[in-house]
Parts: structure tokens; C-alpha cells; sequence
């Protein structure tokens, strides 16, 4: 639904760009048809990344969302950024007679309140989450490796800010009758673009990767391992991030000595209980009983 209503703001952006003859409007036009694209690489991603596991992806397809996710970054820089930069050099260097803006001050009026009531949705998601793992927002937007809610916040808010640049390219257009103004407008939400384009395509890039846990949760992690009973040492802890709710550890553990075969499998066991009750997205733990090493 919101990848449709993006594609009906783009065609009316248009037509009000091509009558105003308006490069950021056309600009804005080139944002919500990269928009509409990345939401539906997006619902791709989330319907791709949920299949379970077979015998040839043992793993599962988790990892599968940041291919996509990185392909509807891609989509915002190319179809988006790249665009409105590109314009926007072109209507400074023609430059050219501003048009009625009315139409487009409507247009950009209409899709500010969409804009803003998806932000909205987006920003009590990630509130939500964030209250749910005891982090501030912005520190939960930063880490959190569910990169389809960071992506919609950050493009609508992009989005926001760059109708307000479009009404101001407007506006300038309008007092001083060039068109310098608007080449200007529609050359900042390029940039803007690319910088959202960018911090995305970083974030999923290091989630394809392979992420670990944060350094506070790998701590509380081996603590949760050293307090189970017959573990004497943890001699190396692997954590990955597979996905928003998958996450996968693995360590090298020197159990006391003279524990029979069946306590440490008990020990396995208690250790994963422990670790789901700690992080419950953890879907999968291997301990490695490993001797410890030894000076030579």
C-alpha cells in the first residue's frame, strides 16, 4: 500500500514538475519512484529472508534480507540522488522562467501529511522496539539490525525534508523569478539522498558481512557461560548476527576435568537455555568442549 500511494505522489510530482517547470519537483518526482522501488525490494527482502531452513540453506535465509536491502539502497542513490543532482546542474546551467507553482505547492502539501502519518508509523515502531531492549531510539535506529525499519525512517524522514527543500526552490523562484533557486533545492535532495543511500548501504554491507553482538551483550554472554555448572573456562566466543531475530553463537568451552559425557551434555543444554533467556532472538548455540591450551 505505501509503495502504491509512493507511485501515485511520484505521477502527480511529475505532472506538476513538467507544468511549473520545476527541477525540484521533478527531483521529488525521481525521490518517491526511487521510494517506491525500495518498498518493494523491501517486501521482497522480508518475504525471501522468512522462508525456514532446508538441507541446502541450513542456516536459513536470513541473511537473504541485506541482499535485497542493499539492492533498494542502490535504487535510492541511482534512481533517487543521482537524478536530482543531475537536474538540478541542468537547471542551473539553463536556467529558464519559473512556472505557476500552485499546483505544486499542493502536490508537495499532500504528500508532506502522507510523508508524515508513514513517519509517524515508522518512528512508533522503532520506539517500540526500542523501549522493548531498554535503549534510546536513535542508539536502536543506529544498531539494530532490522534494516528495513531504519531504512523507512530515514527515507521519510529524507522525504520530509526534501519537500520542504522543494517548496523552498519554489518559493525562491517565485520572489526573484529565476530558477537558480529550484536548480539548488533539487541539487541538496540529491545530496540528501546519497547520504541516506550511503549510511543504508553501510549498514547492510556490514550485516552481509557478519556482525556480532555488541560488546556489552558478548560479555553477558560468556558471564551466562562461565555460570554454568562444570564449565571452567571460555576459550573463544564467536556471536553472528543472521538477522533481526536471528542470531547464532559458538564457542570453544574447557569443561572441569573428570566430567563424564552425559554432564556435559546437560551443561549444553543449560547453557542454551540460559543464553535464549538472556537474548531471545538466539536461534542457535554450539559449544566445541575444547582443551585448554597450554604454554609450551
Amino acid at each position: 500500500m505505501a509503495a502504491a500511494a509512493n507511485f501515485g505522489v511520484a505521477l502527480a510530482k511529475a505532472v506538476a514538475g513538467v507544468l511549473s517547470g520545476s527541477s525540484a519537483m521533478l527531483s521529488e518526482a525521481g525521490h518517491s519512484v526511487a521510494d517506491t522501488v525500495t518498498e518493494l525490494l523491501l517486501l521482497v527482502a522480508l518475504k525471501r529472508s522468512k522462508k525456514p531452513a532446508d538441507a541446502e540453506h541450513p542456516l536459513g535465509y536470513g541473511p537473504e534480507r541485506y541482499i535485497w536491502a542493499l539492492l533498494a539502497s542502490v535504487a535510492t542513490f541511482v534512481g533517487g540522488g543521482v537524478f536530482a543532482v543531475y537536474d538540478g546542474i541542468r537547471a542551473l546551467l539553463h536556467g529558464g522562467e519559473p512556472g505557476d507553482p500552485l499546483i505544486s505547492y499542493i502536490v508537495l502539501a499532500v504528500a508532506f501529511v502522507l510523508e508524515g502519518l508513514s513517519l509517524r508509523t515508522g518512528i512508533k515502531q522503532a520506539t517500540g522496539r526500542a523501549r522493548h531492549f531498554s535503549v534510546p531510539m536513535l542508539r536502536y535506529l543506529r544498531h539494530t539490525p532490522d534494516t528495513a525499519v531504519k531504512a523507512v525512517v530515514m527515507e521519510d524522514t529524507a522525504a520530509l525534508a526534501g519537500l520542504v527543500l522543494a517548496a523552498l526552490g519554489l518559493l525562491g523562484g517565485q520572489l526573484t523569478g529565476s530558477n537558480v533557486w529550484d536548480g539548488i533545492a533539487s541539487i541538496l535532495i540529491g545530496l540528501l539522498l546519497v547520504v541516506v543511500a550511503w549510511v543504508l548501504g553501510r549498514s547492510n554491507t556490514e550485516l552481509l558481512v557478519g556482525r556480532a553482538l555488541p560488546a556489552s551483550l558478548r560479555d553477558a554472554v560468556e558471564r551466562e557461560l562461565t555460570a554454568v555448572e562444570h564449565v571452567q573456562e571460555v576459550l573463544e566466543l564467536t556471536t553472528l548476527v543472521q538477522g533481526p531475530g536471528e542470531i547464532l553463537i559458538a564457542a570453544k568451552v574447557d569443561f572441569r576435568d573428570a566430567v563424564t559425557s552425559e554432564q556435559i551434555e546437560r551443561s549444553c543444554e543449560e547453557a542454551e537455555s540460559r543464553l535464549r533467556a538472556l537474548v531471545p532472538a538466539v536461534k542457535r548455540v554450539y559449544l566445541d568442549p575444547t582443551p585448554p591450551r597450554r604454554a609450551d
